[in-house]
């Protein structure tokens, strides 16, 4: 007899994002296993949702699920949450705080969940709570417990402004606040030797074996053994998957000796002699199976381990080469030896990029024990910090190019490493590698949608200082596009001043040029748009580069065209757009390029031309979708609105006119404040409710604001609802 059958209806698969709400669950269709108790707790206490008292009614809105480390906390919060999402209109948002380093780091990686762009300077948690206010969404921080001051601190400021918010944290400790609720995770349940039924933690097992492809069947001969395993592993998930891992290099026989004679009385040593109060056994528990496949690993394997644990967030093998090779791990083994601990369950592969790797926060702990152990923490932290050092100069110097958008992806899937390997470069000593860092990083940061990391680290940089040289112009530079974007005038003045006063002392007239994209910035800013055409404007013209100056003599011609357009010379801005658009597509950029292509449909919408408008729209949006670029998206969306408004499909046009407020609605301020652009947008609205009636505008409108970010702007792209 065979319990297979009995396996597979033990467990069951769903993907966790509704595609129709907000929100960024990640998809998972792997298997789940038991917890149908702690569900069906969790179903009740994360909803319905009650339009007066906010999601779940008068109950707690602080839930945390607690537990030791393995034990399946995220699992659990990630299932119940995708259950939920239904429950709140305004999404359900995954904040995952394991790879923050700094203390001062949470709020700001809470807004990056959200995709919150918040173009303000004052503080984050401030914008974050105002924008939150008439929200109904659930958060969930997850790993909360090497953060706890600053976790509790940000929620407790939600939960008072935002009564429509939910938080479920998971933590190995509580987050301590008034009015939180616990569910304790426990392990899932060892079976007896006679029962008729595996048990969860059997059925968990023998799914990890069966991905190991040793062959293995849960059946009347196994089941023993497993059972045994199970107990003595008391039914941590995590100690399940990496024991099950070795049949792939031992048998079943084999790996229960190990475990119920080797290991037990490894358990009963850390009983005698180790267990001085500080946690739970159930922690020694996990903490001894992990160093038990640890033992089990080749010393290479080992070493690879430990040096891994450096890495923030996700790394590839790339990265894992340059960094973790070295001495008696050859860089040419390394990506073998990554291979055999993803077949150990210590290294996990990303699901959709097979290129990338992560470590569990648990796993990731005990390497880095043992990296301290072998004295080697800050020569591998270094070699961090060096990589993603230059990682951040190549990707300057080949920004503007066709690998724009390439590039833009990797600074994304690498902000975690990025940031910190900048603070390791902040501690130490020598300013002058901070700064190279800062000015080539705060560039990235700035065109893929960080400008607040790239605020907060060049302002450190920048508070000290610093001899004048490219490095300086660049940080420079940097920080004043991040203070154009945040419409903060008197620090794009204060910066262009500075940017141009560095350039002029290098003398070089291609960073002088560049320099002045700070300074025509703030002039066009203020309404000075002659003195910034002028200032913007190169003669003869320059040659594009492909480095950062490059993008800033793009950009030049950027400012050009809206000098123009503000003006009201539709011809010359007609005309400079055409110039800049060439420009962008003989480099191969398309952050300026999308701008332009926005500029163009807006000049076909004032000549009545709407396909032509429509045309040059879905290039913009294209463009500023693949840059992570919330506030060119917002601009463009407005102008098909308008372009719809005026010539085209009016129902379109007011599902637009609600996609678009629902992007304003991340950045924090409406239109940016123009009362130009805001007034557009009121006369937009009458014209749109005149030709439809207020109740079918209203129901369009509505249509477009519940649809999640991609889901509008694939119909903003496609007109498919």
């Amino acid at each position: 007899m065979s319990w297979n059958d009995n396996v597979h209806k033990d467990v069951h698969s769903e993907v966790h994002n509704d595609v129709h709400r907000p929100g960024n669950l990640p998809a998972d269709s792997r298997v789940f296993v038991g917890r149908l108790k702690e569900l069906a707790h969790l179903d009740d206490e994360l909803g319905p949702v009650d339009d007066e008292l906010g999601p779940g009614g008068d109950r707690g809105r602080l839930l945390t699920l607690l537990g030791v480390g393995g034990v399946g906390k995220t699992r659990l919060a990630l299932r119940a949450a995708g259950r939920a999402s239904k429950t709140y209109a305004d999404g359900v948002w995954l904040v995952e705080l394991s790879a923050l380093r700094a203390r001062d780091q949470v709020p700001l990686a809470v807004m990056e969940a959200l995709r919150l762009a918040d173009r303000s300077t004052g503080s984050v948690t401030d914008a974050l709570c105002s924008w939150a206010q008439d929200k109904k969404l659930l958060l969930v921080l997850d790993s909360c417990e090497h953060l706890l001051p600053e976790c509790a601190a940000l929620v407790a400021d939600l939960l008072i402004t935002a009564p429509g918010v939910r938080i479920l944290a998971t933590s190995r400790e509580r987050l301590g606040l008034p009015g939180e609720q616990v569910l304790e995770v426990e392990p899932l349940p060892v079976g007896a030797p006679d029962s008729r039924r595996p048990a969860d933690s059997e059925t968990l097992f023998a799914q990890r074996a069966t991905r190991a492809d040793s062959g293995f069947v849960l059946d009347e001969r196994t089941r023993r053994q497993v059972g045994d395993i199970c107990r003595v592993l008391d039914g941590i998930p995590l100690a399940l998957e990496l024991a099950a891992a070795r049949l792939a290099t031992h048998g079943l026989a084999e790996l229960h000796a190990l475990l119920t004679d080797r290991l037990r009385s490894r358990f009963d040593l850390l009983a005698t002699e180790e267990r001085t109060g500080e946690g739970p056994p159930r922690h020694w528990t996990l903490r001894t199976t992990i160093g038990w496949s640890h033992e089990l690993c080749a010393p290479l394997e080992r070493l690879l381990w430990a040096r891994l644990s450096v890495f923030a967030g996700t790394f590839t093998t790339g990265a894992a080469t340059w960094v973790c090779g070295g001495g008696p791990l050859d860089a040419d083994e390394v990506r073998d030896l990554l291979l055999r601990l993803v077949q150990q369950s210590v290294v996990l592969r990303d699901p959709v990029d097979p290129d990338r790797f992560r470590l569990l926060d648990t796993i990731r702990e005990y390497g880095a024990d043992w990296l301290r152990e072998l004295d080697e923490e800050e020569a591998v932290r270094l070699r961090h910090r060096d990589h993603y050092r230059r990682f951040a100069r190549e990707a300057c110097s080949d920004w503007n190019t066709s690998r724009q958008v390439a590039w833009c992806d990797r600074v994304v899937a690498e902000h975690a490493n990025l940031r910190a390997a900048m603070d390791c470069a902040l501690a130490e000593p020598d300013s002058r590698l901070a700064l190279e860092m800062a000015g080539s990083v705060g560039f990235l940061w700035r065109h893929c949608g960080m400008p607040r990391d790239a605020q907060i680290r060049l302002d450190r940089v920048l508070a000290e200082e610093h001899e004048p040289g490219p490095d300086l112009l660049l940080a420079v530079w940097s920080r004043g596009a991040v203070a154009m974007n945040q419409g903060d005038l008197a620090m794009v003045r204060a910066w262009g001043e500075q940017c141009t006063d560095v350039a002029r002392e290098l003398g070089d007239p291609a960073m002088i040029r560049a320099a002045a994209y700070v300074t025509g910035g703030y002039l066009a800013l203020v309404g000075r748009l002659t003195e910034a055409a002028d200032a913007l404007t190169c003669d003869p013209p320059p040659l594009i580069g492909m480095d950062w100056r490059g993008a800033a003599l793009v950009m030049n011609s950027l400012g050009v065209v809206y000098s123009h357009l503000y003006r009201g010379d539709h011809e010359k801005a007609r005309e400079a757009a055409r110039v800049t658009r060439a420009s962008s597509v003989q480099c191969g950029e398309r952050w300026a390029r999308a701008f332009v292509d926005a500029i163009l449909a807006q000049l076909d919408v004032a000549r009545g031309d709407t396909d032509a408008a429509r045309r040059n729209c879905r290039e913009a949006l294209a463009g500023h979708r693949s840059l992570h670029n919330t506030l060119g998206l917002a601009f463009t969306l407005d102008i098909l609105a308008e372009a719809e408004a005026t010539g085209g499909d009016g129902r379109f046009a007011a599902r637009v006119q609600g996609v678009s407020q629902r992007i304003w609605d991340l950045l924090g301020r409406a239109q940016m404040d123009s009362p130009q652009q805001l007034d557009a947008r009121r006369t937009r609205e009458r014209t749109l409710r005149a030709r439809l009636g207020d109740e079918a505008y209203e129901q369009a409108y509505e249509e477009g604001a519940a649809m999640s970010y991609d889901e509008g702007l694939d119909h903003a792209l496609t007109g498919e609802v």
